[in-house]
């Protein structure tokens, strides 16, 4: 969740905004979603955000850091819980990340 936020704080507009939703899906899934009004994904790299190393801008990212490790380790981590994950753009408005996990019932502490 964290590396979601700070790719869209990273990839966003300045002085954007950044958008966080979640509700229960079928199948006693959660399903959470991190917005920005950033720039957007090309529709040809779309698909490979979640690859290992793959950069869609590589001058960006060498301004900015990063390995392109990020959502590739998301992605794992969420199908380890049993999750998916996917990204949804409007281009040139904004990027979605979307993930879901199983839904766990709430149980306090005696």
């Amino acid at each position: 969740f964290g590396n979601l936020l700070a790719n869209a704080v990273k990839y966003g507009r300045e002085n954007g905004r950044i958008r966080i939703t979640a509700r229960a899906v079928p199948g006693c899934k959660v399903e959470v979603c991190v917005s920005d009004n950033g720039p957007g994904i090309p529709s040809d790299a779309l698909d490979r955000i979640f690859e290992r190393f793959y950069r869609v801008d590589r001058a960006r990212s060498r301004d900015q850091g990063g390995t392109g490790l990020g959502l590739s380790i998301v992605k794992h981590i969420i199908q380890n819980h049993g999750g998916m994950v996917w990204a949804e753009r409007d281009l040139g408005k904004s990027t979605s990340v979307f993930f879901t996990v199983p839904q766990v019932p709430w149980q306090s502490e005696p």
